[in-house]
């Protein structure tokens, strides 16, 4: 469904020339889930703003649910849905307006698209609202009313920009279900970015990882946590004995990372339930009182800091590229060559 070499897309601004993207290789397949994530300013922006139509690559190539992206642009928005971060809804618009003319603007006519619209307002959980204001709705609702616009022409490839961003945690669970149901009963492919690490782990396939416009990793989310060596513990102590704590664990076959702070013994073990019994058993062959204990098995923000040095939750895009913060104060720059659709429709 997707198929990309060599994505690049440069900004040039007041003198000073920016690589946002540095050439990607993305390959999705059909009815795959795939998730996109990286910090502000590594590129994923832009590189979903590329593979939409809505910028245009500097350099590369790549196919988009069957369509050339340089090429057939047109083709490439006729067969793909995409769901907005900040939505498309005019906010004194009736819900089964705004749907209605989303589909009249596919290229559906009248009957069809009131008719596609009532199948995806029961299917989303938006029925007995369709005549309601936009405005009224809750973020739960407004966004899955975003995937309905999004889905009105039957795209099999739908991309999702930060879709649960703003929510709550039983609106965002509640539209995780919506998105699974995409996949499993549609058999829709699906190309998402988040900064949630959880949602990426819940959802995903698969996950691309982007920093500084290149991507730095790639695998399932068991693969890719499989590269941290390791789990993580760590043991709460009395201040005084941590020392002679740290020392046991020293001993224990496996252990590394070690780190120490009053009260408290950090380290990585391969297998972390295994090592806890031998290591109670030596606490208490020292007279030791282990105060607390927590096992953690690695996360998808441990692998961004073991291949990057930093953490994925860091936002605050101070990659050298300047990334998508270059990106969107270029984006007014590039109208002349994004050839856009209407905007309800991109």
């Amino acid at each position: 469904m997707i198929k990309a070499r060599g994505l690049q897309r440069r900004f040039t601004s007041r003198g000073r020339t920016v690589d946002a993207v540095k050439g990607v290789d993305i390959d999705v397949t059909e009815g795959e889930l795939v998730g996109f994530l990286g910090p502000n300013g590594a590129g994923k922006t832009t590189t979903l703003r590329m593979l939409t139509t809505l910028l245009t690559p500097t350099a590369g190539e790549a196919q988009v649910a069957g369509c050339d992206l340089r090429a057939d642009p047109v083709g490439v928005r006729r067969r793909i849905g995409y769901v907005a971060q900040g939505g498309g809804t005019g906010p004194e618009c009736k819900v089964a307006e705004e749907i209605e003319l989303q589909g009249r603007l596919y290229g559906l006519g009248k009957a069809d698209a009131i008719e596609r619209g009532k199948e995806l307002t029961e299917q989303l959980d938006l029925s007995g609202l369709d005549q309601r204001l936009t405005k009224t709705l809750s973020g739960g609702q407004r966004r899955r009313l975003d995937i309905a616009l999004g889905l009105i022409h039957s795209p099999k490839l739908v991309f999702f920009d930060e879709p649960t961003t703003g929510l709550d945690p039983q609106s965002r669970a509640n539209l995780w279900e919506h998105i699974r149901m995409l996949r499993s009963e549609q058999g829709v492919t699906l190309f998402l970015t988040t900064h949630y690490l959880e949602e990426a782990d819940a959802l995903c396939d698969r996950i691309l990882v982007i920093d500084g416009g290149e991507i730095v990793a790639e695998g399932t989310p068991d693969a890719l946590k499989a590269r941290v060596s390791g789990d993580s513990v760590a043991l709460g102590v009395d201040d005084d004995v941590t020392t002679r704590a740290a020392e046991i664990v020293g001993r224990v076959e496996g252990a590394h990372e070690l780190t120490t702070a009053p009260g408290e013994v950090r380290f990585r073990v391969p297998r972390g339930d295994t090592a806890l019994p031998a290591l109670l058993r030596a606490f208490d062959a020292e007279n030791l009182t282990m105060q607390s204990m927590q096992v953690q098995r690695p996360t998808l923000d441990d692998v961004f800091l073991t291949l990057t040095g930093r953490s994925l939750r860091d936002s605050s895009g101070s990659d050298s590229s300047g990334g998508d913060a270059d990106a969107a104060a270029e984006a007014s720059a590039d109208d002349n060559e994004r050839n856009e659709v209407p905007t309800r429709a991109a």
